[in-house]
Protein backbone atom coordinates (compact mmCIF):
# COMPACT_ATOMS: atom_id res chain seq x y z
CA UNK A 1 0.00 0.00 0.00
CA UNK A 2 1.67 3.57 -0.78
CA UNK A 3 2.13 6.56 1.57
CA UNK A 4 -0.96 8.42 -0.86
CA UNK A 5 -3.48 5.47 0.04
CA UNK A 6 -3.06 4.97 3.52
CA UNK A 7 -5.09 5.71 6.16
CA UNK A 8 -5.26 7.37 9.38
CA UNK A 9 -4.35 5.36 12.17
CA UNK A 10 -7.67 4.57 14.43
CA UNK A 11 -6.55 6.41 17.92
CA UNK A 12 -5.81 9.21 16.02
CA UNK A 13 -8.60 9.19 14.11
CA UNK A 14 -11.16 8.83 16.93
CA UNK A 15 -9.97 11.29 18.92
CA UNK A 16 -10.01 13.76 16.03
CA UNK A 17 -14.23 12.69 15.91
CA UNK A 18 -14.75 12.77 19.59
CA UNK A 19 -12.25 16.19 20.04
CA UNK A 20 -12.67 18.38 16.65
CA UNK A 21 -11.72 21.28 18.13
CA UNK A 22 -8.27 19.99 18.87
CA UNK A 23 -7.59 20.59 14.78
CA UNK A 24 -9.54 23.89 14.49
CA UNK A 25 -8.37 25.41 17.73
CA UNK A 26 -4.57 24.41 16.21
CA UNK A 27 -3.47 27.09 13.61
CA UNK A 28 -0.41 25.19 12.40
CA UNK A 29 -2.89 22.03 11.50
CA UNK A 30 -5.30 24.48 9.83
CA UNK A 31 -2.12 25.93 7.85
CA UNK A 32 -1.28 22.39 6.45
CA UNK A 33 -4.81 20.82 5.88
CA UNK A 34 -5.53 23.90 3.84
CA UNK A 35 -2.45 24.03 2.08
CA UNK A 36 -2.93 20.03 1.04
CA UNK A 37 -6.24 20.84 -0.38
CA UNK A 38 -4.68 23.72 -2.01
CA UNK A 39 -2.24 20.82 -3.97
CA UNK A 40 -5.05 18.70 -4.57
CA UNK A 41 -6.88 21.14 -6.34
CA UNK A 42 -4.09 21.39 -8.87
CA UNK A 43 -2.08 24.71 -9.60
CA UNK A 44 -5.14 26.14 -12.05
CA UNK A 45 -7.68 26.50 -9.59
CA UNK A 46 -7.78 29.88 -7.32
CA UNK A 47 -8.88 29.14 -3.78
CA UNK A 48 -11.24 31.91 -3.17
CA UNK A 49 -11.95 30.99 0.58
CA UNK A 50 -9.01 29.95 1.31
CA UNK A 51 -7.92 33.20 -0.03
CA UNK A 52 -10.75 35.01 2.35
CA UNK A 53 -9.60 33.17 4.74
CA UNK A 54 -6.29 33.93 4.99
CA UNK A 55 -7.38 37.97 4.95
CA UNK A 56 -10.00 37.37 7.95
CA UNK A 57 -7.16 35.50 10.08
CA UNK A 58 -4.58 38.51 9.13
CA UNK A 59 -7.52 40.98 10.30
CA UNK A 60 -7.93 38.43 13.46
CA UNK A 61 -4.48 38.63 14.14
CA UNK A 62 -4.50 42.49 13.90
CA UNK A 63 -7.76 42.77 16.34
CA UNK A 64 -5.94 40.13 18.86
CA UNK A 65 -2.69 42.58 18.87
CA UNK A 66 -4.80 45.57 19.31
CA UNK A 67 -6.78 43.66 22.37
CA UNK A 68 -3.17 43.06 24.03
CA UNK A 69 -2.31 46.76 23.31
CA UNK A 70 -5.67 48.12 25.12
CA UNK A 71 -4.95 45.45 28.22
CA UNK A 72 -1.99 46.66 28.44
CA UNK A 73 -2.19 50.21 28.87
CA UNK A 74 -5.42 49.38 30.79
CA UNK A 75 -2.90 48.07 33.65
CA UNK A 76 -1.05 50.20 33.12
CA UNK A 77 -3.52 53.26 33.63
CA UNK A 78 -4.40 51.38 36.78
CA UNK A 79 -0.90 50.87 37.89
CA UNK A 80 -0.70 54.90 37.66
CA UNK A 81 -3.35 55.68 39.47
CA UNK A 82 -3.28 53.60 42.20
CA UNK A 83 0.82 55.04 42.59
CA UNK A 84 -0.42 58.70 42.15
CA UNK A 85 -3.12 57.55 45.26
CA UNK A 86 -0.46 56.35 47.67
CA UNK A 87 1.90 59.91 46.71
CA UNK A 88 -0.90 61.55 48.03
CA UNK A 89 -1.98 59.91 50.74
CA UNK A 90 2.32 59.87 51.75
CA UNK A 91 2.14 63.81 51.27
CA UNK A 92 -0.95 63.91 53.52
CA UNK A 93 -0.05 62.69 56.43
CA UNK A 94 2.66 64.72 57.98
CA UNK A 95 0.64 67.75 59.83
CA UNK A 96 3.87 70.11 60.20
CA UNK A 97 5.64 71.77 57.27
CA UNK A 98 9.06 70.96 57.48
CA UNK A 99 8.10 67.20 57.69
CA UNK A 100 5.91 67.63 54.56
CA UNK A 101 8.49 69.14 52.41
CA UNK A 102 11.07 66.61 53.63
CA UNK A 103 8.98 63.72 52.40
CA UNK A 104 8.66 65.06 49.10
CA UNK A 105 11.96 64.26 48.54
CA UNK A 106 12.06 60.99 50.22
CA UNK A 107 8.49 58.34 50.52
CA UNK A 108 6.70 60.54 47.83
CA UNK A 109 9.76 60.48 45.35
CA UNK A 110 9.79 56.85 46.13
CA UNK A 111 6.47 56.40 45.48
CA UNK A 112 6.29 57.96 42.20
CA UNK A 113 9.54 56.48 41.44
CA UNK A 114 11.62 59.69 40.40
CA UNK A 115 15.00 59.84 41.44
CA UNK A 116 14.40 63.87 42.96
CA UNK A 117 11.82 66.04 44.00
CA UNK A 118 11.88 69.59 44.21
CA UNK A 119 9.56 72.94 45.05
CA UNK A 120 10.40 76.07 43.82
CA UNK A 121 8.83 78.99 45.17
CA UNK A 122 8.77 83.02 43.66
CA UNK A 123 9.37 85.68 46.14
CA UNK A 124 9.53 89.31 45.23
CA UNK A 125 12.17 89.57 48.38
CA UNK A 126 14.70 86.56 46.28
CA UNK A 127 17.67 88.93 45.01
CA UNK A 128 17.49 88.00 41.23
CA UNK A 129 18.76 84.45 41.43
CA UNK A 130 17.69 81.21 43.07
CA UNK A 131 18.80 81.36 46.41
CA UNK A 132 18.38 78.02 48.63
CA UNK A 133 16.99 78.04 51.76
CA UNK A 134 17.71 75.92 55.08
CA UNK A 135 15.04 73.61 53.58
CA UNK A 136 17.70 73.20 50.62
CA UNK A 137 17.21 69.65 49.94
CA UNK A 138 13.74 69.66 48.25
CA UNK A 139 12.76 73.90 48.29
CA UNK A 140 14.46 76.92 46.56
CA UNK A 141 13.16 80.19 46.05
CA UNK A 142 13.12 81.99 43.26
CA UNK A 143 12.68 85.86 42.01
CA UNK A 144 9.21 86.30 40.37
CA UNK A 145 8.67 85.41 36.38
CA UNK A 146 11.36 82.32 36.95
CA UNK A 147 8.47 80.00 36.81
CA UNK A 148 7.01 81.04 33.99
CA UNK A 149 10.30 81.41 32.03
CA UNK A 150 11.97 77.96 33.42
CA UNK A 151 8.64 76.10 31.97
CA UNK A 152 8.52 78.02 28.50
CA UNK A 153 12.06 77.55 28.48
CA UNK A 154 12.02 81.13 26.59
CA UNK A 155 9.87 79.90 24.00
CA UNK A 156 6.36 82.67 23.61
CA UNK A 157 3.67 79.28 24.54
CA UNK A 158 0.62 79.06 26.99
CA UNK A 159 1.86 77.57 29.74
CA UNK A 160 0.24 74.48 30.89
CA UNK A 161 -0.16 72.78 34.72
CA UNK A 162 2.08 69.82 33.62
CA UNK A 163 4.82 69.91 31.30
CA UNK A 164 7.01 66.51 30.52
CA UNK A 165 10.42 67.14 28.91
CA UNK A 166 13.44 65.39 28.19
CA UNK A 167 16.38 67.03 28.70
CA UNK A 168 20.60 67.02 28.29
CA UNK A 169 21.28 67.75 31.79
CA UNK A 170 19.23 69.69 34.62
CA UNK A 171 19.27 72.93 35.44
CA UNK A 172 21.65 73.23 38.58
CA UNK A 173 20.15 76.06 40.76
CA UNK A 174 16.96 73.84 41.17
CA UNK A 175 18.58 69.69 41.01
CA UNK A 176 21.73 70.98 42.79
CA UNK A 177 24.41 67.96 42.62
CA UNK A 178 22.44 66.30 41.27
CA UNK A 179 21.69 68.34 38.17
CA UNK A 180 24.54 65.95 35.63
CA UNK A 181 22.35 62.94 36.04
CA UNK A 182 18.99 64.29 35.43
CA UNK A 183 17.59 63.21 32.23
CA UNK A 184 14.08 64.15 32.02
CA UNK A 185 11.50 66.23 34.06
CA UNK A 186 8.29 66.71 34.91
CA UNK A 187 7.32 70.24 35.68
CA UNK A 188 4.11 71.09 37.49
CA UNK A 189 3.02 74.66 37.52
CA UNK A 190 1.38 75.84 41.24
CA UNK A 191 -1.25 78.54 41.67
CA UNK A 192 -1.54 79.53 45.74
CA UNK A 193 -4.62 81.61 44.81
CA UNK A 194 -5.46 85.37 44.32
CA UNK A 195 -2.51 87.74 45.28
CA UNK A 196 0.09 84.63 45.85
CA UNK A 197 3.07 84.50 43.41
CA UNK A 198 3.32 80.94 41.65
CA UNK A 199 5.48 78.28 42.48
CA UNK A 200 7.24 75.06 40.51
CA UNK A 201 6.87 71.68 41.79
CA UNK A 202 9.49 69.27 39.54
CA UNK A 203 10.10 65.90 39.29
CA UNK A 204 13.72 64.91 37.92
CA UNK A 205 14.45 61.46 36.82
CA UNK A 206 18.25 60.09 35.27
CA UNK A 207 15.42 57.91 32.71
CA UNK A 208 15.42 59.79 29.27
CA UNK A 209 12.35 58.04 28.65
CA UNK A 210 10.49 58.55 32.45
CA UNK A 211 8.83 62.09 30.93
CA UNK A 212 7.71 62.70 27.52
CA UNK A 213 5.65 65.04 25.68
CA UNK A 214 4.24 62.08 24.13
CA UNK A 215 2.74 60.95 27.72
CA UNK A 216 -0.54 61.46 28.83
CA UNK A 217 -0.47 64.58 32.02
CA UNK A 218 -4.08 64.22 33.73
CA UNK A 219 -2.71 62.13 37.02
CA UNK A 220 0.17 64.12 37.49
CA UNK A 221 -2.03 67.15 37.11
CA UNK A 222 -4.28 65.68 39.83
CA UNK A 223 -1.10 65.56 42.05
CA UNK A 224 -0.44 69.09 41.51
CA UNK A 225 -3.65 70.43 42.09
CA UNK A 226 -3.58 68.45 45.50
CA UNK A 227 0.21 69.73 46.22
CA UNK A 228 -1.54 73.13 45.56
CA UNK A 229 -4.40 72.49 47.97
CA UNK A 230 -2.06 71.14 51.11
CA UNK A 231 0.46 74.14 49.81
CA UNK A 232 -2.03 77.01 50.14
CA UNK A 233 -2.88 75.39 53.90
CA UNK A 234 0.70 75.94 55.21
CA UNK A 235 1.17 79.34 53.23
CA UNK A 236 -2.36 81.20 55.24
Amino acid sequence: MTSSSQRIEDSIRETIISQPDIILDDKDLMHALIAANERAMGGNIIDLRGIAMERLEARLDRLEDTHRSVIAAAYENLAGTNQIHRAVLRMLDPVEFEPFLHDLAGEVAQILRVDTVRLVLESANAEGELAVTRLGDVLSVAEPGFVSDYVSDGREAPLRPVTLRQIETGETRIYGDKSGWMRSEACLKLDFGPGRLPGLLVMGSEDPHMFTPQQGTDLLAFFGGVFERAMRRWLS
